[in-house]
């Protein structure tokens, strides 16, 4: 497959995903504005736009508009959510007949961390000594991190509010790794971190002065009912140098993208078709894509607790794909 599909339409259908792309990547629209971005296929040959297949980026909850044909597909961050669509859990009030078509491999954890001098070494503890924490969290307020530390919180029996009315503040940024909040982890100006991306973030807090807070074992056991994961990150491992000890926190992995249940078989089918064709033009992330069969596959990078599309399961059988 070319990098480009041959004709003139296709350049122009280029020119325009860079300027939209340029448009939405505006990093001073603020979380919460113009910066998702839908892609939709038809027929632009008479008075009017004729869609056939559009698909997007957006918040967990756009699963209503996929499951109302509003949107054929959509991608989720993490894959915990759609568990929770699927199991009409957590933000969901109701089961949500969705259905995974692929999944981007993203390895990723979610980690709650404060400094040494908090004296906080559970997050039973927060509420215990009704800390009033400086904390760093993302600053759109949609965003899948809050969703977890409400549930989290909720476990516990109290809430990010709480925190902020015994004297606490929330501290916002934009991307995990940004200057405010790395700067601020080596100069302790901040007093916990509950985030995902660890990768960018977590071994600059340990070096810090900073120290993991512990989760109940009844927590993890809520936290799985709605869909969540626990996993290990192992003192040895070497994207954490300054980890001392095993540290057990919350599986935060997996872009999965997923449509209704009902929608056509060939469509999904040709979906997937499209991504094993494009495969080498895909921005895939290194070390955590492993080769298209991980796409259309369970792997610590592509949580799947949601069950495939028959069409996907055609195209696998299909293709004799494996991982």
């Amino acid at each position: 497959m070319e990098p480009l599909p041959r004709g003139a339409n296709f350049v122009r259908a280029k020119f325009l995903w860079e300027i939209g792309l340029d448009v939405a990547g505006d990093q001073t629209i603020p979380y919460g504005g113009n910066r998702d971005m839908a892609i939709v296929v038809g027929s632009g040959g008479g008075r009017s736009f004729k869609p056939s297949l559009t698909l997007a980026t957006g918040s967990a909850i756009m699963a209503h508009d996929v499951i109302a044909g509003k949107v054929q597909c959509s991608f989720v961050n993490p894959s915990a959510l759609l568990t929770q669509a699927y199991r009409g859990l957590g933000v969901f009030d109701r089961p949500l007949p969705v259905r995974v078509v692929c999944s981007y491999p993203s390895w990723d954890r979610f980690a709650m961390v404060a400094h040494a001098r908090t004296g906080l070494k559970t997050i039973a503890d927060i509420k215990a000594k009704q800390y009033p924490l400086k904390m760093s969290v993302r600053e759109d307020p949609t965003h899948s991190t809050f969703v977890l530390i409400d549930q989290i919180f909720g476990h516990y029996g109290f809430s990010l509010k709480d925190v902020v009315s015994w004297g606490g503040e929330l501290v916002t940024t934009g991307a995990p790794q940004s200057a405010k909040r790395l700067d601020a982890l080596r100069a302790g100006t901040v007093d916990a971190v509950f985030d995902e991306a660890m990768r960018v973030w977590f071994d600059v807090a340990l070096a810090g002065g900073y120290q993991p807070l512990d989760f109940s074992a009844g927590a993890f056991d809520e936290l799985e009912s709605f869909g969540w994961r626990r996993a290990m990150i192992r003192s040895d491992d070497r994207n954490f140098r300054n980890l001392k000890r095993d540290y057990e926190c919350i599986d935060f992995s997996g872009w999965p993208l997923y449509c209704a249940e009902s929608l056509d078989e060939k469509v999904v089918y040709d979906i997937c078709e499209a991504v094993v064709a494009r495969e080498a033009e895909m921005p895939w992330e290194d070390p955590d894509y492993r080769g298209i069969g991980q796409v259309f596959a369970e792997s610590p990078e592509t949580p799947i607790d949601v069950p495939l599309h028959p069409g996907v399961e055609r195209f696998v059988r299909d293709r004799k794909l494996k991982f």
